[in-house]
């Protein structure tokens, strides 16, 4: 650490932390722990993601995504479990599994393959976040507990309608309007905290002028939390498989959210983060932040670019961050227990809409139509349906339709022509004699463009099926082949026997080098396929043909 960064470190810590704090504390009531819950991730996560990971910037703590997969993870512990004290067991594994994995990914240097994922995959699954986060905050809103579920968001939405405490929807807007009015006086004073401040007041006059009051926080225990070692391990058997699959889903979430940020970070200040150290780093905040009670979180995107404009340089600006939060837990809980929930709402909402990705949605009709059929399916399926599945999903979808269409554009460009009509034919006739041309009819050449795959492999097959009848000599043309798999390896063999039963010579041309050696490997070329029928150029080829031909023009 080097001393001339220290101030700077120390404030963009501290300004990162005062926008982490309501917002930790927003996450832990989402999540269905409680507010100390977002806290004691925000600590755990924000002080030894920053300490230990690859992205010196990083400001990292509960975030959007991580809280709804959490909150899915909650409900199902409470649903098999009766409560939240019983199903702990199966929370704390969830999580603690979470940031193990993303050990695991950082130790296996898998890092830079997340840059993998379609972004039809990303977009929707984030987009779908958001609205989560936006629905269900509308009871909280209009003053009532919330659902854990969207579909009971929507489906019981009559009961807090018949219910409504008009105080908390005062609140909740007023929060809302400043959450966004406020920068455009000042950006010197992070929006969010002006927000929190302004809602919270405004329900403490609102109470002491008239008496109405509005749901809170509630206490939170002061103090260093109690380790949860224990719970963690304490799992019953038959919820062993939710808590890998969970855990599994959070890495991967996880992973993508906080290498998303750290890419924004460098863009920011033009420095390269260590993508598998980060994971590392990420993945013991997430496990300590199990052991303690906490819910699980990764690099926040907001937080770390405010703490970078703030003059953070190096890693303390990130662990000053958690710190920070430590310091509320220890000496502040009494006041933030006293924040107003539909504050809290408010301020979740403009998350969740800063969540959507409204580049993808004003795009949908411009992009290829598969890209937007899957998004969509991903966004509906992460609001209403399973999230631990959604990602799967989209990324079978997205493989499938990928493959579809390399297929069809593999099969558009590849054809069949005679030999008499192929445009890279030496300028001299095949024989001496214009006579014999005549035998140019039976030769054919089919063109093959692009990797001969699984995908392209059941088309290739029909391939004697598809030629005259007048064929006698078929040129596989393979120049433009720069991978064949064991689909496209046997396609071709069974095309290959097929024409050989129809008394159809095969010759290959422009066989690049992997292809070669997986049909060497299979004994296609050297074996159903002399050595001698495999060329390099289609002169050569044309050349062995008219040697091969001339006998029989002579006779």
């Amino acid at each position: 650490m080097k001393l001339e960064h220290l101030k700077g470190d120390l404030a963009g810590g501290f300004v990162a932390g005062v926008i982490a704090l309501p917002l930790a504390l927003a996450f832990g009531v989402q999540s269905g722990l409680g507010a100390a819950a977002g806290l004691y991730g925000a600590i755990a996560v924000g002080i030894f993601a920053a300490a230990l990971g690859g992205t010196r910037t990083q400001a990292s703590g509960p975030t959007g995504p991580m809280t709804v997969v959490s909150a899915t993870i909650v409900a199902y512990a409470i649903e098999k479990t009766g409560s939240i004290e019983a199903g702990m067991g199966i929370i704390a594994l969830s999580f603690f599994l979470g940031g193990l994995f993303q050990v695991l990914l950082g130790a296996l240097r898998v890092g830079k393959n997340v840059k993998y994922f379609p972004y039809p995959v990303v977009s929707g699954f984030m987009s779908g976040v958001g609205l989560i986060i936006i629905f269900l905050q509308l009871w909280p809103l209009l003053g009532s507990p919330s659902p854990k579920s969207t579909f009971e968001v929507f489906s019981r939405i009559g009961e807090p309608l018949a219910n409504i405490n008009w105080a908390a929807v005062g609140l909740g807007v007023l929060t809302l309007v400043t959450y966004y009015v406020f920068p455009l006086i000042t950006k010197k004073v992070p929006a969010v905290l002006v927000a929190l401040i302004v809602g919270s007041l405004a329900a403490l006059g609102l109470e002491a002028a008239t008496g109405i009051a509005v749901p809170k926080i509630g206490e939170i225990p002061s103090g260093l939390p109690d380790l949860h070692i224990d719970a963690v391990f304490a799992i019953d058997p038959a919820h062993i498989r939710f808590a890998v699959e969970s855990g599994m889903t959070l890495a991967l979430l996880g992973s993508v959210d906080s290498l998303l940020t750290s890419v924004i970070a460098d863009n920011v200040t033009k420095d390269r983060h260590d993508s598998n150290r980060e994971l590392f780093g990420q993945g013991v905040g997430n496990m300590l932040a199990a052991m303690v009670g906490g819910i699980p979180g990764a690099g926040a995107t907001k937080g770390t670019v405010v703490n970078i404009e703030a003059g953070g340089k190096t890693r303390l600006s990130g662990v000053t961050h958690g710190v920070l939060q430590l310091i509320v837990l220890l000496g502040a809980g009494g006041i933030a227990g006293e924040i107003p929930l539909c504050v809290l709402a408010g301020l979740l909402i403009s998350v969740g809409v800063a969540i959507l990705d409204t580049r993808g949605f004003k795009h949908l009709r411009s992009v290829p139509k598969a890209d937007s059929f899957v998004m969509l399916v991903v966004l509906g399926w992460t609001v209403f349906g399973n999230l631990i599945h959604a990602v799967a999903i989209g990324l079978v979808l997205a493989s499938i339709l990928f493959m579809k269409k390399m297929s069809d554009v593999s099969e558009s460009r590849s054809r069949v022509d005679k030999l008499a009509d192929h445009p890279e034919l030496p300028p001299e006739p095949l024989w001496d004699d214009e006579s014999d041309l005549a035998g140019l009819a039976g030769v054919y050449v089919k063109h093959i463009d692009g990797p001969l795959f699984f995908g392209f492999s059941s088309g290739f097959r029909d391939l004697a099926s598809q030629l005259p009848e007048t064929v006698r000599t078929l040129v596989v043309r393979m120049d433009r082949v720069p991978y064949v798999d064991q689909s496209g390896l046997y396609a071709l063999e069974e095309s290959i026997l097929d024409l050989q039963q129809r008394e159809v010579d095969v010759l290959l041309v422009g066989v690049q080098e992997h292809p070669h050696e997986r049909l060497e490997a299979i004994e296609l070329i050297g074996g159903l396929v002399p050595d001698e029928r495999v060329f390099d150029t289609v002169a050569e080829c044309v050349a062995w043909i008219r040697a091969a031909k001339a006998p029989t023009a002579a006779a």
